[in-house]
Formats: C-alpha cells, structure tokens, sequence
C-alpha cells in the first residue's frame, strides 16, 4: 500500500475528534478506498504519531475495540475512549449509534 494511502487514513482520523469513534470501513470509505478496511488497520498499526494521530478511536464495525490494539492491548484503548468520555462494556463494546462519528 503506497504512503500517499496512509497520509490519507491519517488525516482523516485526526479529525475524529474525543468522545467519538470510528470505524475502519468508515475511515477507508472516507479516503475514497471502501474496500480496504484492513489497510486502514495496517496503517494505524504503523502510526508514526500517536499522540498526534488518535489512532485509539478507531473500532471494529461491530463497536469491538481492537484485541491487538499496538500500544498496549484491550485494556489500554477502551482506558484511553473512557478518558475522553466513551462508554466502553466490560466486553469492550462501544455504542456506535451514540458514539459514531459521522465526518465533518
């Protein structure tokens, strides 16, 4: 997958702004590549700015957080989504009707 892609996916998800989440369809959607919600995952995967690129917001269409989430498990992103007010379940489900960020 070409840089220019992962810029893109960056880009779009530092607009998510906190107490909000995504999904990985909704962000490859968002960069014009609907089918290619995995790259959008491999992309986070490789965030080269944490801090800056809030990867942490972005979940499973089913509302799931990640189970390999790369900066520290489960545990570390539904911390994260709870600090910024996200109800995150005790099987780290979030509600995507309440918490889903539409776009702009």
């Amino acid at each position: 997958m070409e840089q220019n892609f992962f810029e893109r996916v960056y880009e779009v998800v530092k607009k998510v702004p906190a107490g909000k989440v995504s999904t990985y369809g909704d962000i490859a959607r968002a960069v014009g590549a609907p089918r290619c919600a995995r790259q959008v995952g491999w992309a986070l995967h490789c965030n080269p700015k944490p801090v800056v690129i809030p990867c942490h917001r972005i979940v499973f269409s089913s509302g799931s957080v990640c189970t390999g989430f790369a900066f520290g498990g489960p545990e570390v992103q539904k911390a994260m989504l709870e600090a910024e007010g996200v109800e995150v379940s005790e099987d780290f489900k979030i509600d995507l009707k309440k918490y889903r960020w539409e776009g702009d």
